[in-house]
């Protein structure tokens, strides 16, 4: 009997396309984030440098969000299977025809508040009356305008009202005292304040999540149609396992999850510095969320936006708008 022979090179190289082919197997997936590459989105690009896409057989590409880039839009045209976005912002874009979904609630709290200064005779939202509020708009605004109403204070200016400022995304505004307050983040523009050489003792804030008018932020939303694909659902739920595996890892080793966004900043604007005090407020952020929705924050999120004032961002309750099907899939 003759034996075959085996060349070792040609072995190794069926063993290597092995290989590779079950790397272009992995079901391919892409993330667009809200904003830029930073410690708020530290949970996805720890999953993907740990390797807890790869593990549940994904190939994941995570699109940085920009000025000039609105997640919504890009899910519409087809840029991305999953985008994080702010509920407001979901739920107006639901409401006018784009069927959003929130498949998973990775933070569950505000990081939203206005920060003022003291010395423009700020102490209470009793002083908000006839100062000038910078607020940032393209629907967070809503929050906002629907706190005021609940308070009584008109948004038209006036001694008895607000004047409001369509803020940009800087700080600059309450540095040069064009303004009392401006919208800032727990993780993010506060400490810019601060940073630019003002102290804690010179502030005042207000947090949303105190005010009972918070909303829910950074949620994981898909189109509605998509949610029929069996295929899609089973993609989804692996996506999101992991996602939450890289949040809980980050919350739990903060220096290294800043570490992995550094490196997946490709612009180099962001410092170590910044970027592990923005994780320590992030990981209060998602503290205590294993990744699904709860209703009641959902409920509390409708009713503030359809209280926000003469123009609300939605003018009826959404019916269909989030699902526990992936979290449920994805928690057992």
């Amino acid at each position: 009997m003759k034996t075959k022979f085996v060349n070792p090179l040609a072995a190794g190289l069926v063993l290597g396309l092995g290989w590779a082919t079950q790397s272009l197997a992995a079901d391919e997936v892409t993330l667009q984030l809200k904003w830029v590459t930073q410690a708020q989105f530290a949970g996805y690009y720890v999953a993907l440098d740990k390797g807890f896409y790869a593990e549940e057989g994904l190939d994941v590409s995570i699109n940085a969000g920009g000025p000039d880039i609105a997640p919504t839009q890009v899910i519409a045209g087809g840029g991305a299977d999953v985008t994080v976005e702010w509920m407001p912002a979901a739920l107006a874009a639901r409401e006018r025809g784009l069927q959003l979904v929130n498949i998973a609630q990775p933070f569950k709290s505000s990081g939203m508040m206005l920060t003022c200064r003291k010395d423009a005779g700020i102490g209470s939202t009793d002083d908000f009356r006839g100062k000038t509020l910078g607020v940032w708009f393209f629907g967070n605004e809503y929050p906002f305008l629907s706190w005021m109403s609940q308070l009584g204070i008109p948004t038209e200016g006036g001694g008895d009202g607000v004047e409001v400022l369509k803020q940009g995304f800087n700080v600059d505004p309450l540095l040069h005292e064009q303004a009392a307050c401006i919208s800032t983040m727990t993780y993010n523009e506060y400490w810019q304040v601060i940073d630019a050489g003002l102290s804690e003792d010179d502030l005042v804030v207000f947090k949303y999540e105190d005010q009972g008018v918070a909303t829910l932020e950074d949620g994981l939303y898909v189109l509605e149609d998509k949610l029929a694909d069996p295929d899609f659902v089973d993609k989804m739920v692996r996506f999101v396992r992991a996602s939450m595996k890289g949040w809980k890892y980050a919350e739990e080793n903060v220096a290294e999850a800043v570490e992995i966004v550094l490196d997946n900043d490709a612009t180099g604007a962001q410092t170590e510095h910044h970027q592990t005090r923005m994780m320590g407020e992030i990981a209060k952020l998602t503290a205590g969320s294993d990744g699904s929705l709860d209703p009641a924050d959902f409920e509390r999120t409708v009713d503030t936006l359809l209280a926000g004032g003469s123009d609300p961002v939605i003018t009826m309750r959404p019916e269909g708008a989030w699902t526990h099907a992936i979290t449920d899939a994805a928690l057992n």
